[in-house]
């Protein structure tokens, strides 16, 4: 059994030939770009790359399974020179019966699978070519086709008051799926603005597991938030069996963001552009009496039906700064850290405070310490403004 670092929600701006794909992406977000990024300045060993239903990626994909860059792999994915495994998969947007809109992710294991959903979709998506997401169908709906065609689906940045399964649309997963739906779904994906201390609140999530990603709109945002998965080897199949805890393999812990630090963790008031900190929750402002945009913990709160309770199976959540977001990091020092340590999974994890001081002032090497230790002061972001490290 190994360990595995896991960012599994990495979007595509465009295609190898320029051609866009997510317009609210970074073009330079090519499958290409993202699966060396990944690898040589990031160190992950297992991504998964959305918007793959995408006829323009699928013709990237099979340029390189052609060049012999990439080859399926025997249990599912692509493997990357011997060095990183990929999980093509895309992101869905449906729309539920009482007028809530959740985003989907679903994973697939080989490149036919990934057709056979984009084929289906076709019929649901204006266009196919672009991530724009748009469907008609509910989340059982497109759970069944994504089951039908080989595919596991997870619901993406759960939280979030825009386009979100407890955020957006329901206070329970009774509203749209069966119990035997739900049993089918392994794990939901957290968001930048909430970690397991806030999702534990809720008990009908005691058995899933929990994911932390990206969900990287550019090059620089891969692995802001991500996973460590114990699995007995790089393959579809393992994940698919670490995301339901089979065999003794699982997420082991989940790095990301302090969710403070997330843009929509506290209810905020465009009109009056005032954030509310306090522990209360609202609906409106006191202010104005407009409504407010709900923050992450608020909604939480506001849904709660226990005490934070993990359950045994819960890896460990451990708040961290991405390296670019701590003051005095730029690109020239990162630069500087990746060419003596290799890439950022090793500064954060492996090296030692005292090779930080070798290359940095004291003063900065001790506020990477503080950030990879989570100790870093922080004001809470909301109402689409990240938060910030004081």
């Amino acid at each position: 059994m190994s360990k595995y670092f896991a960012d599994l929600h990495i979007h595509i701006g465009a295609a190898g030939d320029g051609k866009p794909v997510k317009i609210t992406a970074s073009n330079s977000l090519t499958f290409e770009n993202i699966v060396k990024e990944s690898k040589t300045r990031k160190g992950l060993d297992l991504i998964g790359i959305i918007d793959c239903a995408s006829p323009r990626v699928q013709n990237d994909i099979e340029k390189m399974i052609e060049s012999g860059e990439i080859k399926e792999i025997e249990g599912g994915g692509l493997k990357y020179k011997e060095d990183i495994v990929i999980i093509p998969g895309a992101e869905i947007e449906s729309r539920e019966e009482n007028g809530g809109m959740v985003h989907y992710l679903a994973y697939f294991p080989f490149v036919d699978n990934l057709k056979e959903f984009s084929t289906i979709m076709d019929q649901y998506i204006t266009n196919i070519n672009l991530s724009s997401q748009v469907t008609g169908l509910t989340g059982s709906e497109i759970l069944q086709i994504t089951e039908a065609a080989g595919g596991i689906m997870v619901p993406a940045h759960v939280f979030t008051p825009h386009k979100s399964f407890y955020g957006n649309a329901f206070e329970s997963y009774k509203e749209v799926f069966t119990e035997q739906e739900w049993s089918s779904i392994p794990a939901i994906e957290l968001g930048l603005s909430a970690d397991t201390d806030l999702a534990d609140r809720l008990s009908e999530l005691s058995n899933k597991t929990f994911l932390s990603n990206s969900d990287a709109h550019s090059i620089p945002k891969i692995a802001r938030e991500y996973n460590v998965i114990e699995m007995e080897s790089l393959n579809f199949t393992q994940f698919k069996k670490a995301l339901f805890r089979q065999d003794n393999q699982n997420i082991k812990e989940n790095y990301g963001l302090d969710p403070r630090l997330g843009k929509y963790h506290r209810s905020f008031c465009p009109d009056c552009n005032q954030k509310f900190i306090d522990h209360k929750t609202r609906a409106v402002c006191p202010n104005c009496g407009k409504k407010l945009i709900k923050g992450v913990k608020d909604r939480i709160l506001e849904i709660a039906d226990q005490e934070i309770k993990h359950p045994s199976h819960r890896g460990e959540y451990i708040h961290q700064v991405p390296l670019l977001d701590i003051p005095g990091i730029g690109k020239k020092t990162l630069a500087k850290l990746l060419n003596n340590f290799n890439n950022e999974m090793e500064v954060i994890h492996h090296t030692k405070f005292s090779e930080l001081k070798e290359i940095l002032n004291d003063k900065l090497a001790q506020r990477v310490e503080k950030a990879r230790k989570g100790n870093a002061k922080i004001e809470s972001g909301g109402g689409g403004n990240y938060g910030k490290i004081v």
